[in-house]
């Protein structure tokens, strides 16, 4: 029994060490910014006070908002298949307390709730951003302390379990009787190392059946990987919900599905499995030993397969690329499109379908079968584009942020190069603030919504995500606008990882669009989150004027802004359209614009700091200083550029 214990430890110290571990996040799900004010919580309180009852006059399902922005607030309602109203009605009152006493400053929650006296489960969510698509992050946990026992059959136990599962997720997949009932599936199964086992999956009614399926299938990820062995739990995301444990602890389960058990060893297999003979103790042991040299034997191939294929693809620069090399933050593989569905989807690229074109590439409209709307992006071919291709793929699979564009997959088909994005109905923010028809849909209410959208999002990639990416290529035309007018930042071919500690880089190779590039970056090649923070001073003087960064006497604007700053009259660089808007909240933003684009980089402010600034209304901001400008640039004969003014040109990719 000794070398028996001993080999089952290197057994599972050998798996155990290929395994990924991932990020949990336990407790309430509190998450998010913090609001600026009491503004935000009253609305919640007030929206909060009528959910209950709103839950139960509407099928089990509601959700609604309330006020202006920035303070607007959306909730949602939903009570489990089968609920009485009352305890329904208690359910979510209990989880709407619970919120605000828990999360009394973020602006995203979200609580899936169980009363198990009374046996219901409800979900209570809060965000400033309306619903309806998948979130994956972050996930809130709760798992059984006891273990299954050692005398248990875990092979046997595992076959059982996902047996459960999968039925569970195929009747979940399928109910859709009404919108409360719709993704909703409870099961029991008689397992054979315990009488029975209860499962129960719920994803909320406004996400698609797709990703329903790819949320509970994270969910189930955290059992698979993380939590084999426990007697039961619960993991829930903003989207979705899975519980299973050995008891009824949902008492409604109506239509409670069962799971036939698989049939139990016969009893003399039970036996001889139990009390082996000498001769079987021999065998076993021979099988044991085998078992053990040919997991440690693929561990060490594991290892230097994947030492040799790194250091390939760091030496062919990620020539290669395809499904299995990309994953997002939720070790979700990336879809690879065929060329025939997206071609199919765009009409062959039809000019019809056209949004619009750049340096490298154009994008096209596309439609799936299945009715989905996406955003097709065709690299040039001959072009750089090849570059930006794999650095988009490699960086945006492990991006999720709502002010960032979302990537769907990709099509490296042939000499085709093709990526596939959600499709954002409002095309770039160029189409509406330069044009003279459309600017005045951007209200000053909706430009400082696009300002500070943009402004979390890099936050996001400078200090909030994984990864710490650079954009380089911060502009107008590279922001996208929902339905709702969010924004949401696009186009990272040019993007720049930085490892964790890294604060600063130099490069030969100036990516970005002139007009909008920080003057060190620029002139000499040197790249930090102070780079974006300057072209984001430029986008922000922008969204104020209306008017395009080179058309402020051939001097950029925010050289203009500066002259008029000093005059005494920034309310001159304001657009027409907002003449009869508090003209201190934008002569506020101007002083941050002119912050951000000063010419020294260590001056400029973070974007958390410009997120501050732009939240409160009582702290005192710094006064700003001469950003950089002059009236030429040239180019070096090597390609590189060589520019003394990042504000005199614009030049679209």
């Amino acid at each position: 029994m000794g070398k028996f214990s001993a080999l089952m430890i290197i057994l599972a110290s050998s798996l155990l060490f290929v395994l990924q571990t991932l990020d949990v996040v336990n407790g309430a799900g509190c998450y998010g910014s913090l609001a600026s004010n009491s503004s935000y919580a009253q609305n919640r309180k007030n929206l909060f006070s009528t959910l209950a009852n709103k839950v139960l006059t509407n099928g089990g399902f509601y959700n609604a908002s309330l006020g202006q922005y920035p303070n607007r607030i959306y909730a949602l309602g939903l009570c489990a298949r089968g609920y009485d109203p009352k305890v329904c009605s208690n359910c979510v009152e209990r989880l709407t307390l619970e919120t605000q006493r828990d999360c009394p400053n973020s602006m995203d929650s979200f609580v899936w709730g169980s009363d198990e006296e009374e046996r219901v489960s409800c979900l209570v969510r809060s965000s400033n951003h309306s619903f309806g698509s998948l979130e994956l992050s972050p996930p809130v946990i709760g798992m059984s302390p006891d273990h299954i026992g050692p005398l248990i059959n875990m092979t046997l136990f595992m076959l059982q379990w996902e047996s459960t599962v999968n039925r569970t997720l195929e009747a979940a997949l399928k109910a859709s009787n009404s919108s409360a009932n719709k993704y909703y599936s409870a099961s029991y199964a008689e397992f054979t190392a315990f009488p029975n086992v209860y499962m129960l999956m719920q994803c909320t009614p406004d996400i698609s059946s797709q990703g329903c399926k790819q949320c509970l299938g994270a969910c189930l990820k955290y059992f698979r990987e993380q939590f084999r062995g426990r007697t039961g739990g619960m993991v829930s995301f903003p989207s979705c919900f899975l519980r299973w444990d050995l008891y009824t602890f949902q008492g409604a389960f109506v239509n409670l599905t069962r799971v036939p058990a698989l049939p139990r060893p016969p009893p003399a297999q039970e036996k001889e499995s139990s009390i082996p003979d000498k001769k079987g103790r021999s065998m076993l042991w021979v099988i044991i030993m085998i078992v053990v040299v040919l997991t440690f034997i693929n561990v060490l191939v594991f290892i230097g397969f994947y030492k040799v294929n790194t250091r390939r693809r760091k030496l062919n620069n990620g020539k290669n690329v395809s499904g299995a090399e990309y994953s997002d933050s939720d070790g979700q593989f990336m879809l690879r499109y065929d060329l025939d569905m997206i071609l199919s989807a765009t009409d062959d690229f039809s000019p019809e379908n056209k949004l619009g074109q750049g340096g490298f590439g154009t994008v096209y409209k596309g439609k799936l079968l299945n009715g989905k709307e996406i955003a097709v992006k065709r690299l040039a071919r001959g072009s750089e584009g090849g570059i930006e291709f794999k650095n988009e793929v490699s960086l945006l699979t492990r991006l999720q942020h709502k002010n960032l564009v979302k990537l769907l997959g990709f099509c490296n088909e042939g000499d085709e190069e093709i990526l596939v994005y959600e499709f954002v109905p409002h095309s770039s923010l160029d189409r509406f603030i330069f044009d003279e028809e459309k600017r005045s849909f951007l209200t000053w209410e909706v430009r400082f919504k696009i300002i500070e959208g943009i402004a979390r999002g890099l936050v996001y990639l400078h200090e909030d995500s994984q990864l710490k990416i650079i954009h380089r290529d911060l502009k107008a035309s590279n922001i996208l606008l929902d339905a709702e007018m969010n924004p949401k930042v696009a186009d990272f071919g040019t993007a720049r990882l930085f490892d964790t500690d890294e604060t600063r880089a130099e490069t030969k190779r100036i990516a970005g669009t002139r007009g909008y590039m920080a003057p060190e970056y620029l002139n000499h090649g040197q790249i930090s989150a102070k780079s974006d923070v300057y072209s984001f001073g430029v986008v922000l003087l922008e969204m104020i004027s209306g008017q395009r960064n080179n058309s402020f006497e051939g001097e950029g604007i925010a050289a203009f802004a500066w002259k008029r700053w000093v005059e005494g009259r920034p309310d001159i660089i304001i657009d027409p359209l907002l003449v009869q808007k508090p003209s201190n909240e934008i002569i506020k933003l101007i002083q941050i614009g002119l912050l951000c684009a000063q010419q020294n980089a260590t001056k400029r402010p973070t974007m958390s700091t410009v997120v501050v600034w732009l939240a409160s209304e009582a702290i005192t901001i710094p006064s700003p200083k001469a950003p950089a400008f002059t009236v030429s640039h040239s180019q070096s004969e090597d390609g590189t550029t060589s520019m003394s003014n990042v504000l005199t040109e614009l030049s679209c990719r």
